[in-house]
């Protein structure tokens, strides 16, 4: 199926690795320009260099926390007019909420909810001009249903997501679009600290943990990082621009609930 965004510019934050990596390589492979951000120079010149080599299409780095200004005014000044922004950023550290400071709050709020809203505040009113967009907010599941130990997260992303559903529709007249990618489970570097800090409270192995997670998913497995890049590519595409304000959920049907 051609997506029908050849030529596009996109912007995928935290993209060194992980599902931003997955995401900017399915954008790359339908023949868009991506530029992707990461705060580790090697790592992200080894990702670039590894989608220009798959893809064949221009690969720009941008290198910084997408969480902070600086790093936001680096993404942006390297990409030019954007058609396509995914958000995306690392997710705080899990813990109970009696341990966590103010100041951990307003950190969780800049990088995943405040750092999105900014990114779309800066790109939104060009899209609109050229009559396309499409924004991806890369969060969390946990917006359906929280997870224990990851109270930061749940707060802000779930704030991410009640700001998304008032812009969104307030752009969709113009063909702009604003999604939000909940994931589950994902074989990633996230995943496996998340468990560490689990197997940790409940005394047991990293493994023990992973597995008995992985058996807890009517899928019985963790989901593939290339599996949510492609989902994110088809919210990209030209054919999907009457799917906007949703919150699709990528967790191999772990989420009982109907909606």
């Amino acid at each position: 199926m051609d997506l029908g965004i050849s030529g596009k510019n996109a912007l995928v934050c935290a993209a060194s690795r992980g599902l931003g990596k997955a995401c900017a390589f399915s954008l790359a492979r339908e023949g868009v320009n991506v530029t992707i951000t990461g705060r580790n120079a090697d790592t992200l010149e080894a990702t670039a260099e590894e989608i220009r080599a798959a893809t064949g299409v221009d690969v720009v780095t941008a290198l910084g926390d997408i969480g902070t200004p600086e790093g936001r005014e680096a993404a942006l000044s390297s990409c030019g007019d954007l058609d396509i922004l995914v958000n995306n950023a690392g997710g705080p550290p899990p813990g109970n909420f009696r341990d966590f400071t103010r100041d951990d709050w307003i950190k969780a709020l800049d990088a995943n909810m405040l750092t999105a809203i900014d990114l779309i505040k800066s790109t939104v009113d060009g899209m609109i001009e050229r009559k396309w967009g499409r924004i991806v907010n890369i969060t969390s599941g946990s917006v359906k249903a929280p997870i224990p130990i990851l109270v930061l997260s749940n707060g802000a992303r779930t704030g991410l997501t009640g700001a998304v559903g008032t812009i969104a529709r307030e752009v969709a007249q113009h063909n702009v679009t604003i999604n939000n990618l909940l994931p589950g489970p994902f074989a990633t570097d996230r995943l496996m600290n998340t468990m560490a800090a689990a197997a940790k409270e409940k005394g047991v192995s990293v493994e023990e943990m992973a597995e008995e997670r992985a058996k807890e998913t009517p899928a019985g497995r963790f989901g593939e990082a290339a599996e949510f890049g492609e989902a994110c590519a088809f919210l990209c595409a030209d054919q999907a621009g009457y799917i906007t304000a949703q919150s699709l959920l990528l967790d191999g049907g772990l989420n009982p609930a109907l909606f």
